[in-house]
Formats: structure tokens, sequence, C-alpha cells
């Protein structure tokens, strides 16, 4: 039960990250793929990380929240 729900945290930060990166290809004007793939990839790294070491997220939680922010910045 505790690596189903594991996984299912995992998943869904990647797919929170996963749309990230799609609205920052899509929206930000110049840099968009240098934007987007050096997220996502920082983002994939924290939730192994955050994965590896236990049971909170807040790394992979908060690189989240600022490639968000950046990308929300970048596109207005």
């Amino acid at each position: 039960f505790d690596g189903f729900v594991k996984g299912s945290v995992a998943l869904t930060i990647i797919c929170g990250l996963i749309l990230v990166a799609l609205v920052a290809f899509r929206f930000v004007g110049s840099g968009n793929v240098l934007l987007g793939f050096v997220g996502l990839i920082i983002g994939i790294l924290a939730v192994l990380v955050d994965a590896r070491m236990g049971k909170t997220w807040y790394l992979s939680g908060g690189v989240l929240l600022v490639f968000g922010l950046i990308t929300a910045v970048a596109v207005s």
C-alpha cells in the first residue's frame, strides 16, 4: 500500500510538471524550449530525490510551484 501511494503522488507531481512544461513550450515567447526542458528535468530529478528520501514531497512540490511561477511570469 505504501508503494502504491508513493507512486501515485510521484506520478501526480510529474503530470503537473508536464502540464507546466507544455504551457511553457506553447506560450513563452523566447527561450520556451530551454525553460520547458530545464524545468522538466529539474522537476523529475526532485521527484526522484523525494521518492528516495521518504514520505515528504516538499522538494518536488516546491520545484513544481517555482516552475509554475516562472512560467506564469514568462507568459505574461
